[in-house]
């Protein structure tokens, strides 16, 4: 078949496309919803998202990392290059439950660090060849169908993107170790009581799908390009 097939008439395969977007929207939702509900509920300790952050790095003999504040709403993150830990808005002063179950899990990644977890390096390491791949996938194929004389480009395009699903699928396994390391922290400092500790895990599951669905929106969007265009010559 042709790779001009489907120009000019219903593409099937945006079935997929649509089928990512509308799980991304979804875990969106449930992360901003997941999120509102527990950032009213005030923690029994009365601590900040920054307190909580300094003192499980204190705990676990992390003296070296930095806390800052972030502007933006859930934006934060550990940058493991400049050794700092950056929270939101919303969760550095906050004493909410969801607001400590983010710090934690940020601090989460730091322990990552500090212990040379595998999976984090991999996924550092990743960082710029798969910026590249998801860059410079498309305009390659593109070249390649304008040029038309072999399939290498094309094929060279999907390579290209397939790093970026990579990326996405070691992100995984990072994202959902942080997050049992920050309940696990919570319980054993005694910054979350009861039942506030499954209230946070709800809010980190609920965060830990959004990772979910961007791998399986990255999946299907490389299933596509695979439908489409992998394998063929167009000689």
């Amino acid at each position: 078949m042709p790779y001009g097939y489907y120009y000019g008439m219903f593409d099937p395969t945006y079935i997929l496309i649509l089928i990512g977007v509308i799980i991304s929207l979804w875990a969106s939702a449930k992360v901003k919803t997941t999120y509102s509900k527990y950032s009213r509920v005030r923690s029994m300790s009365g601590m900040t998202g920054a307190q909580t952050a300094e003192r499980i790095l204190n705990s676990a003999g992390i003296f070296d990392v930095r806390i800052e504040r972030v502007a933006g709403n859930l934006t934060d993150h550990y940058d493991p290059k400049n050794r700092v830990l950056r929270l939101s808005d919303s969760v550095y002063g906050s004493t909410s439950v969801a607001a400590i179950g983010v710090a934690a899990h940020e601090c989460g990644h730091a322990v990552q660090d500090q212990k040379d977890y595998a999976p984090l390096r991999i996924r550092n390491s990743l960082v710029p060849v798969a910026n590249f791949g998801t860059a410079a996938a498309w305009p390659i194929i593109i070249v390649g169908l304008i040029f038309g004389t072999s399939s290498f480009l094309i094929n060279l395009g999907i390579l290209l993107f397939s790093l970026g699903v990579l990326f996405q699928l070691v992100t995984l396994p990072v994202e959902f170790d942080a997050s049992n390391r920050a309940v696990q922290m919570l319980g054993s400092q005694g910054i979350l009581y009861g039942d506030e500790v499954r209230q946070t895990r709800k809010v980190l599951n609920a965060a830990a799908m959004t990772y979910v669905a961007a791998a399986a929106a990255s999946i299907l969007s490389l299933l596509r390009l695979i439908i489409l265009f992998g394998g063929r010559d167009r000689d």
